[in-house]
C-alpha cells in the first residue's frame, strides 16, 4: 500500500505533500479529494486530478474544511492517493434526486459492491437531502450487519446551502458513493468519540417524526430545550451547537449524538441530523473544549482495538459542530490524533454534516453527529 496525498489550490496547482517511497501515480487504484463547495465548483478540479493518476477511480467531495496530517486545509483541495497493492476495490454511484427511494439505493449498492469477500465499504454521501438515518439502516439492513461500513455526509463549510459528491466526474448535488474493499490483505479498525458532558434528567420522547422532535415527556421540546439553555436561548438555533442532544433508541441501547439543525418556534419543535424516534431516550449535553480534543486523542486508540500494527492511512471525519465549537483550537483535536499515530501515518479527512463509524459493540455502522470518527486501513 503506497500513498500520495497533494493539494491543489484555485490555480489548479498540485503540491505533493506526502509520497510513499516508489509511489508511482500510474498505479494508483482510489483517490480521495477534499474541498470546500464552492471551490470544487469553480475549479472543477476532476480533469486535473485525472490527468495525474489516470487509472485510479477518483471520488471528490465538498467539506467544511480538509484534514492534512496535523493541519486544517481551507480554500485548497487536499486529494489522498493510494495504490492498493494486494485488495480489490470497486466503486457505485447513486443519484438521489431522481425518482429515488432508499430501498432503491441499498438494492443498487448490493448489486455492485457484494462480493463474498467484501470487507468494509466507505460511504460518501451528500448532505443535503438524504435522511442519514435512513440510509444507515438501509446498508445495515443490506449488509446483515456484518460489514463494517464507515465514512460522512458531505459539508457546505457553514453555509448549509447544497452539497456535492462525484464518482469519477467533477462533484455534483445528489450523489452517494459507495467503495468496496475486498481480500484477506486488507485491515481496518474504527473509532468514534464526541467528549460532550450529559445534563439533567434522562426523558423520553413522545411525540415525534422520522428527525423531528414534538414532545419530550409531557412537554414541548422547544420550550423544555429553551428552559436548560437559559440566556443561550436568545441565540437559538446558532447556539445549539454547543448543547446537542443525547439519544438512546431504547433504555438499554448505546447513545449516540444528534445535532440541531433547526427549530420552529410555531410548532415549537427542533429537527436533527439524525432520526429522533418515539419512544427513544434523551439527554441534554454541553461541550467542554478540554474534553472534546481528549475525545479526538481516545477516538484514535479505540483503532488499535483489534490491531497492533500502525496503519499506513488514517481517514477521519469530524463534525462541522466541532469545528465552530472548538474556533481556534481546533488544529488540536488533530494534532493528539497524529500523536497517537505517528509520523508513519499519513492523515486525511474533512469536517462533515455527519459522521459514519461503526462501534464498539460491532454495529456494522450509525450515524453520528459532533463526533471525530476515524477509520485506519493497512495491507499486510
Amino acid at each position: 500500500m503506497k500513498l500520495q496525498q497533494i493539494i491543489i489550490n484555485d490555480k489548479k496547482e498540485g503540491k505533493v505533500l506526502f509520497s510513499s517511497d516508489g509511489f508511482d501515480s500510474n498505479k494508483a487504484n482510489l483517490v480521495l479529494a477534499f474541498g470546500e463547495r464552492v471551490l470544487l465548483d469553480d475549479i472543477l478540479p476532476y480533469k486535473k486530478i485525472k490527468e495525474l493518476y489516470p487509472e485510479a477511480d477518483i471520488v471528490i467531495c465538498s467539506t467544511s474544511g480538509q484534514i492534512s496530517n496535523t493541519s486544517l486545509v481551507e480554500n485548497s483541495i487536499v486529494a489522498t492517493a493510494i495504490n492498493f497493492e494486494k485488495t480489490a476495490i470497486k466503486v457505485s454511484e447513486i443519484d438521489i434526486l431522481n425518482n429515488f427511494n432508499i430501498e432503491e439505493l441499498g438494492e443498487m449498492i448490493k448489486k455492485d459492491l457484494f462480493k463474498e469477500d467484501l470487507k468494509s465499504i466507505l460511504i460518501l454521501s451528500e448532505g443535503s437531502f438524504v435522511n442519514g438515518t435512513e440510509l444507515i439502516n438501509e446498508l445495515i439492513k443490506q449488509t446483515k450487519g456484518k460489514i463494517p461500513i464507515f465514512g460522512g455526509l458531505a459539508g457546505d463549510e457553514y453555509k448549509f446551502e447544497k452539497t456535492i459528491v462525484g464518482l469519477n466526474s467533477d462533484a455534483s448535488q445528489g450523489k452517494v458513493v459507495a467503495v468496496g474493499f475486498y481480500g484477506d490483505a486488507i485491515h481496518f479498525g474504527f473509532g468514534s468519540e464526541g467528549g460532550w458532558s450529559d445534563f439533567g434528567p434522562e426523558r423520553e420522547v413522545t411525540l415525534s417524526e422520522k428527525n423531528v422532535l414534538y414532545k419530550i415527556g409531557d412537554r414541548f421540546a422547544l420550550d423544555l430545550y429553551k428552559e436548560y439553555l437559559g440566556k443561550y436561548a436568545e441565540e437559538l438555533p446558532s447556539s445549539s451547537l454547543y448543547f446537542p442532544l443525547s439519544m438512546k433508541e431504547n433504555i438499554k441501547a448505546t447513545p449516540v449524538v444528534r445535532t440541531i439543525l433547526s427549530i420552529d418556534e410555531g410548532k415549537k419543535s427542533m429537527t436533527f441530523a439524525g432520526n429522533i424516534p418515539q419512544g427513544s431516550f434523551v439527554r441534554l449535553m454541553k461541550g467542554n473544549l478540554d474534553k472534546l480534543i481528549d475525545a479526538s486523542y481516545n477516538a484514535a486508540l479505540q483503532t488499535f482495538s483489534e490491531q497492533s500494527t500502525k496503519p499506513k492511512l488514517a481517514l477521519l471525519v469530524s463534525c462541522v459542530g466541532r469545528k465552530i465549537v472548538l474556533g481556534n483550537r481546533i488544529e488540536e483535536e488533530l494534532e493528539v490524533v497524529k500523536e497517537v499515530f505517528g509520523e508513519d501515518t499519513l492523515v486525511c479527512g474533512f469536517y462533515s454534516y455527519g459522521e459514519i463509524s461503526p462501534t464498539l459493540k460491532k454495529v456494522a455502522c450509525e450515524l453520528h453527529n459532533q463526533t471525530m470518527t476515524i477509520a485506519t486501513i493497512y495491507e499486510e
